[in-house]
């Protein structure tokens, strides 16, 4: 018994060190970023980089304001982050109670055909997806991106939430239809709260995807006032095509905090949903 005492300890004691690890590992570029963006110009340019800046100063983020329209851009994305994440959702939430609810070879055809379509590059269809949106007047405007941004982040989506929708029982949806509930109501009236905290977490991705993406936003938006973050901060640029460290990590730092924001919010949420979820059942 003592034995198997001190190995469960000790087991434990190692999934601590591990986790303790990981997160250091995760937090090891945020840190220098922030130490980054603090440092003055000629601690930028040693040789002999220091964790702490030995003269902190926010010179760098009074000249990334300065410089960029960073609070549009930062509006731009919210926009369209916001926008993409809801529209993705709502989409996505009805396709999945479908494939889940009805089994047949065409829903397991286009199940397999959603996870296939995430291993397309981005290159492979920005000149056909160039030329429908210039046929339908949609270049250089946030909604085209939008609508880009929901139609990229849809098939992940749906994956996610068929998953959850699969874990709602029958019987909920079977006693809910004796009460002369419809397909429709049972979806947004039994099925729907259920799957809240799987509804959160596919919304925080299609947020994080469109918040961080820069490739579709870069080729689609050439107006400099409806530019995203992840585009402006590409305008960085010293002497010689140099990049201004400096001003490009306080900018890039106050880039990642609505997400860090907006992922601390909704986690609480998803942990809430799923122990009341579980309480429940």
């Amino acid at each position: 018994m003592i034995r198997a005492g001190r190995a469960a300890r000790a087991g434990r004691a190692g999934q601590y060190l591990a986790l303790l690890g990981y997160l250091v590992f995760l937090a090891f570029p945020f840190v220098w970023l922030l130490s980054t963006a603090v440092k003055p110009a000629r601690e930028l340019g040693s040789l002999h980089p220091s964790w702490i800046p030995r003269d902190p100063t926010f010179a760098n983020f009074r000249q990334a304001f300065a410089e960029q329209p960073l609070l549009q851009a930062a509006a731009n994305s919210l926009l369209v982050a916001v926008s993409a994440a809801l529209i993705c959702v709502v989409i996505a939430t009805p396709v999945a109670y479908a494939l889940a609810r009805h089994r047949t070879r065409l829903s397991t055809a286009a199940t397999g055909w959603v996870v296939v379509s995430q291993a397309f590059p981005f290159v492979l269809v920005i000149i056909p997806l160039f030329l429908i949106l210039r046929n339908l007047r949609l270049i250089n405007t946030l909604s085209g991106l939008i609508m880009v941004y929901v139609v990229w982040a849809l098939p992940f989506a749906i994956w996610m939430l068929v998953g959850f929708v699969r874990a709602v029982p029958r019987e909920l949806e079977e006693a809910a239809a004796v009460d002369g509930a419809g397909r429709a109501r049972v979806l947004f009236s039994v099925v729907a709260p259920l799957i809240a905290p799987g509804a959160a977490a596919t919304a925080l991705f299609a947020f994080i995807t469109a918040w961080n993406e820069f490739f579709f936003a870069l080729v689609l938006l050439k107006t400099p006032e409806k530019q995203t973050l992840p585009v402006v901060l590409t305008h960085f640029l010293g002497a010689e095509g140099v990049a201004d460290l400096g001003p490009l990590a306080a900018a890039a730092f106050l880039a990642t905090i609505p997400s860090l924001v907006i992922f601390a919010v909704i986690q609480k949420r998803i942990t809430g949903g799923m122990a009341e979820g579980a309480v429940k059942a």
